[in-house]
Parts: structure tokens; sequence; C-alpha cells
């Protein structure tokens, strides 16, 4: 959130930038743009400490408060407010402001989306072997 943006803690806010990966590695012809959104959330994830937050609230049954987060990860508060903060921004998670506390929840769709970069179909894994 830049120093300009302010909140109200009265309104339920729901803030995150739309992760629209993923175009698969054997795609032909990718695109300069498609590479650059696959890094971005790849570089979201290369910090074990926010693979292991996406871990936790996958397995969790909805949205959980930075509250909890924190008694659940061994991280200083700071810090993860700052790796939440990289999650939000690449599309991965959810932020919903209830009240003075803020929720995160994992985006299913951009997770789904982010597993079919792998998928090779048999013409493009024949033509790699």
């Amino acid at each position: 959130m830049s120093g300009s943006t302010r909140i109200r803690a009265d309104l339920p806010v729901a803030q995150r930038a739309p992760a629209v990966c993923c175009s698969p590695l054997a795609q032909p012809d990718m695109t300069g743009a498609e590479a650059e959104v696959t890094a971005r959330l790849f570089k979201a994830l290369s910090d074990p400490s926010r693979v292991l937050i996406v871990n936790l609230l996958a397995n969790s049954d909805g949205a959980v408060c930075v509250c909890d987060l924190n008694v659940q990860i061994d991280l200083s508060q700071p810090t993860l407010s700052h790796h939440l903060k990289k999650l939000v921004a690449s599309g991965l998670l959810t932020r919903e402001q209830r009240g003075v506390w803020a929720f995160y929840d994992v985006d299913r769709a951009a997770l789904a989306r982010l597993g079919t970069v792998f998928q090779i179909d048999r013409a493009t894994e024949r033509s790699l072997t």
C-alpha cells in the first residue's frame, strides 16, 4: 500500500492484484509479458516463509486473521506483514479488512492457474525428448 493510500478500518476491503498467470512453459511463442507475469508469481513464492504462509492458508477453512498467523508462523510481525504484502501484490492471496484486523485467504483460482504452467501436451513432450 502506498503512503498516500488510506483504508477506512470500518469498511470491508478486499485488496489484491489479479494473478493473470500463467501460460504453460511449453507454450509456443510465449510473449515477454507472459514470461514476466509467470516470473513474478514464482518470485513471490521464492521465499520459504511465503511458501509456508500459502501452505497454511491453503489448508485453512477460510480467511485467517493476521493475529492468528502471527501465532502460527515464527516470524516477527513486520516480517510477516512484508511477506503477506508481497503475496497479495502477486495475486496469490486476498486481504480483507475487518475492523482493525486484516484477514488473508488463498486465491484458489490463482493457484489453479499457477498449476497449469507445467502442463505439457504429448506433441510438445515428444519434441523435448
